[in-house]
């Protein structure tokens, strides 16, 4: 089992920056691939950001290149997401998943099987 623990959500006026991190905890490994995803109401889950955690390789949506950026620390089993640039439609629950295989289909959510319990950040116009 993992557990994985968000934290860093809230609510922010466009242009400004948040950073949410997802301590790991339990079963990791190095093979792991840590992905966040994001959940808008009425929308489907759908990857922003995923990384390798041995190599670092990193995947990100078209939406958030340029303006998010994913990270981790080996030492604290945590991964990052820094978000800056912020628009009103990256208002959304955001979810911390771990894809335990290690799998390449960073974007397919049902390749992750570990989530967190989510943290809403909300963008205001």
């Amino acid at each position: 089992q993992v557990l994985l623990v968000e934290s860093g959500g809230g609510l922010v006026q466009a242009g400004g920056s948040l950073k949410l991190s997802c301590a790991a905890s339990g079963r990791t490994s190095s093979s792991f691939v840590m992905g966040w995803f994001r959940q808008a109401p009425g929308k489907e889950r759908e990857v922003v950001a995923a990384i390798r955690w041995s190599e670092g390789w990193t995947y990100y949506a078209n939406s958030v290149k340029d303006r998010f950026t994913i990270s981790r620390d080996n030492a604290k089993n945590t991964v990052y997401l820094q978000m800056n640039s912020l628009k009103p439609e990256d208002t959304a629950v955001y979810y911390c998943a771990v894809n335990s295989e290690g799998t390449y289909s960073y974007s397919v959510k049902d390749e992750y099987d570990y989530w967190g319990q989510g943290t809403q950040v909300t963008v205001s116009s």
